[in-house]
């Protein structure tokens, strides 16, 4: 008798386990609901195509990337002033003057879906404030998307849609882009509806652009206007490259200079959105310096390798560690800090938490610390 209540237990057992397992693998969501732990990233993209495999035809690329471009339509309420409230002298004396009617104030992007249960990448000066929006696919449907995630550094935001089975794009790799590669840009440009242009990698990690404080561009002289952004930048084989951003010009249009966002950021920043519902990034605390030909000479340096540190921000990891305003960071864990530019992106790339080595020259001596990563601060949206 016992022995058959053993053998029934086992095999119940047995049964359980294997339930288990089945429910763990196929639907890891189920068991995060009972959990509270959601470490699963809801990309569902399809597979690169093989290194070496070129589209010969530009029309294949574009073909097989534009459904999963997207117009992206938001709008937010803005607050008005009347006539006379806009007069700083009247606002003075007459603090209650009446204000105008709110407005809705829309603007128009692009974006790209890269994932088949909805999730969408655009820049996030596209949908900044947004109160409303709406995407509009390539065939003409229109859902509503809700923001899931934004980062103001790297200008990039995540939507969620509620649609099924959407077309989604096929990541590319940074690694395989070079100097002189064809690439199209697709996306809404003044609200004309999809569009593809045509050009090549006019320079790789472009920096020095003002636009946030890691970038890290594709230069390219495909068309991008107004609209654009958001968009995707594919290579010959239909995978994105880029996320569409920012350009040059003094008429407003395009003068062939335009900048991605690098795939390698996008994905990046996607992940950590859709997996934490935020970036998070390392920091130090302290205020970096290009070192100028003048400092150099006025800090009897031998070389202008490395970065300045202007100031050391009280209490946080660097001044913990020991550092000092004038050191100048010479390696971050091995790794030497040629700019500014190339210390920011290294901080940010460390874990919060985490040990990180630093090498400084202080009054021309070599010194090493062991500072604590600290977690970056939010950043205003701008």
């Amino acid at each position: 008798m016992l022995r058959r209540f053993w053998l029934l237990f086992a095999q119940v057992t047995t049964v359980c386990v294997a339930a288990l397992f089945v429910v763990a693998t196929l639907r890891p969501d189920v068991l995060a609901q009972y959990t509270g732990r959601n470490n699963v990233v809801l990309l569902e993209q399809p597979q690169p195509v093989a290194t070496g495999a070129r589209i010969e035809n530009l029309a294949d690329a574009a073909k097989k990337a534009m459904p999963s471009v997207v117009n992206i339509y938001s709008s937010k309420e803005v607050k008005q002033r009347g006539p006379l409230a806009d007069d700083a002298i009247m606002r003075r004396f007459f603090p209650g003057l009446p204000q105008g009617a709110p407005r809705r104030e829309t603007s128009l992007g692009s974006g790209v879906i890269v994932s088949s249960d909805g999730y969408v990448l655009t820049n996030n000066h596209v949908i900044e404030d947004a109160d409303d929006v709406q995407i509009v696919l390539a065939d003409g449907r229109r859902l509503g998307a809700t923001l899931r995630g934004s980062d103001p550094e790297s200008d990039l935001a995540v939507l969620k849609t509620d649609g099924k089975d959407l077309p989604s794009i096929t990541f590319g790799k940074l690694d395989n882009v070079q100097v002189g590669d064809t690439v199209l840009a697709i996306g809404s440009p003044f609200n004309f509806g999809s569009t593809v242009t045509h050009g090549i990698v006019s320079a790789l990690g472009r920096n020095h652009l003002g636009v946030s404080p890691f970038e890290d561009f594709i230069q390219t002289d495909a068309a991008v206007n107004p609209g654009n952004s958001g968009g995707a930048l594919i290579d010959a084989s239909g995978n994105l490259i880029g996320i569409n951003s920012v350009i040059y010009s003094q008429s407003g249009g395009s003068q062939g200079i335009g900048f991605a966002i690098p795939v390698s950021i996008a994905k990046d920043v996607l992940e950590q959105i859709i997996r934490d519902g935020e970036v998070t990034r390392g920091w130090l605390g302290i205020e970096p310096q290009e070192l100028t030909p003048d400092l150099t000479s006025a800090l009897a340096l031998s070389s202008s390798a490395g970065v300045l540190v202007r100031a050391v921000l009280k209490s946080g990891p660097a001044d913990r560690a020991g550092m000092l305003a004038r050191d100048v960071v010479l390696e971050i864990d091995g790794r030497p800090t040629h700019d500014v530019a190339a210390l920011l992106a290294q901080i940010a790339a460390l874990t919060p938490g985490s040990q990180t080595k630093l090498k400084v020259l202080r009054e021309k001596k070599a010194v090493e610390f062991d500072v604590t990563v600290g977690k970056r601060p939010k950043a205003r949206a701008s």
